[in-house]
This record gives structure tokens, sequence and C-alpha cells, in this order.
């Protein structure tokens, strides 16, 4: 290759250089999910950092009722501790179920559920490029490479809010 050729080609790497090595210099204040367009967007004072594709449950729609029903809760939780021990590549807790959840459930003489974590790939499949739809027992599925770039812009103790 000539030169210029090998020029050309260095400039447009650099110019892509931004999408292909993306990093958050900031925390995230907030993250909210959408059932409804399979999304999860990192925000910062009220504005996007980041928005990704997620895969749910096979049952996505409604509010998680009981245990084993394979539903996302829906509302306002806490993303309060990260897991890199765990049957997926890693995992960030909600604080499902919280009091309101645990009072429902009671009322219907059920159990909330629980374990409801954003996470990864599982083990056993390695690093995809893609997945599924909906796969997860009630979890939020990302990519690992994905997940990675949430797990920097989180802290334990950031908000989430779940939307159907």
């Amino acid at each position: 290759m000539s030169r210029d050729g090998m020029r050309a080609v260095l400039l447009c790497l650099l110019g892509l250089w931004p999408a292909l090595s993306f990093a958050f210099t900031e925390k995230a204040d907030l993250v909210v999910v959408k059932k409804s367009t399979y999304s999860l967007t990192l925000m910062k004072d009220g504005k996007e950092l980041k928005r990704y594709w997620i895969a749910l449950g096979p049952a996505p729609k409604g509010h998680k009722q009981q245990e084993g029903d394979q539903r996302t809760p829906e509302g306002r939780y806490t993303l309060d501790y990260k897991k890199t021990n765990s049957g997926y590549y890693k995992a960030i807790h909600i604080n499902y179920p919280n009091l309101d959840d645990i009072k429902r459930a009671n009322e219907l003489g059920v159990r909330p559920g629980g374990m409801i974590m954003i996470h990864g790939q599982r083990n056993s499949i390695g690093n995809r490029r893609v997945q599924p739809s909906n796969w997860t027992n009630g979890c939020i599925a990302m990519l690992n490479h994905e997940l990675d770039e949430v797990w920097d812009a989180i802290d334990p103790g950031t908000p989430i809010v779940i939307e159907p």
C-alpha cells in the first residue's frame, strides 16, 4: 500500500476512534429501562449518555407479580451491588422486591421472587455479538462488552427506573 493510501486508512480509523473506544469519563446518575423498546439508557443530569439494546424474559409485559413469572419488575429501584462471581459474565443487582412489591405479593398469597439483575451472557456460551430477545427469567441481559461500559458508568446506589 502506498504512503498516501496508508495515511487515508489511518485518518479513517482516527475518525472512527470515538465509536470504537467508547469510555465514560463521568458516572451515570440514573439508569432508565424501557421494556417496550428493549432499551437501557444511562443518564446524567437529565441527558442521555448512551443507550443499549437489552433482552428480557419470555413474559416481558407487565410488572413482576410473583416468583417464576419470568417478568421484569417495573418501578423505581436501586442498583445496590455488583457481582463478578455468578453464572453470567458479570451482574449488577437490582433491589427488587421493595416494600410495595412484598406487600402486593403478600396480598396475593405468593412469593415476590428476587435476584433480579442486569447481567451479561451465560458463562457457558462465551462472548456473543448478538443475543436472543427474551431468554432471561426476568432479568435484564446485555452483551458482555456493553455490560462492561455500564459496569464502569455506575456505582452501587445508582437509581434505576424500569418502565413498561
